[in-house]
């Protein structure tokens, strides 16, 4: 894929032709989106209940295990053999929804509970893609 270096502006001035300066780079997506190929896996967000984080419902999910989670980050779980994205809240040992109608789920010792992987990226797909229906 060739990236042309030009910012587009989402205002309604407008931005400048891609013709009128072309310089191609060599960068494809996978270099741009993913940090660590061979720890990283793509899936598809379900529901609305991260949207104030910015994900919503079928958007792309890139998601790294080579991280390392941290507090309040976004990650994906298996939750009692149920993959979730949430925000991991370690100090409180709970998942956050990033949707205020959502209520936190407790994470508890006799609960399945597995990081895995952080979400560093999500993608939002303007027109559906045939390589992803379901």
């Amino acid at each position: 894929m060739k990236i042309i270096p030009i910012k587009a502006a989402c205002g309604i001035t407008g931005f400048e032709s891609p013709a009128a300066t072309y310089t191609e780079q060599g960068l494809t997506l996978d270099e741009l989106l993913i940090e660590h190929p061979s720890a990283t896996f793509i899936g598809r967000a379900c529901g609305d209940s991260m949207r104030n984080v910015g994900i919503m419902d079928n958007d792309i999910l890139i998601v790294d295990r080579a991280y390392r989670y941290a507090h309040l980050d976004v990650v994906v779980a298996n939750y009692n053999g149920n993959f979730v994205c949430k925000i991991i809240d370690i100090k409180n040992k709970r998942l956050i929804s990033g949707n205020e109608s959502e209520a936190d789920i407790m994470i508890h010792e006799h609960d399945e509970f597995a990081i895995e992987g952080v979400v560093t990226r999500s993608i939002r797909l303007h027109k559906p893609s045939h390589l992803l229906l379901e």
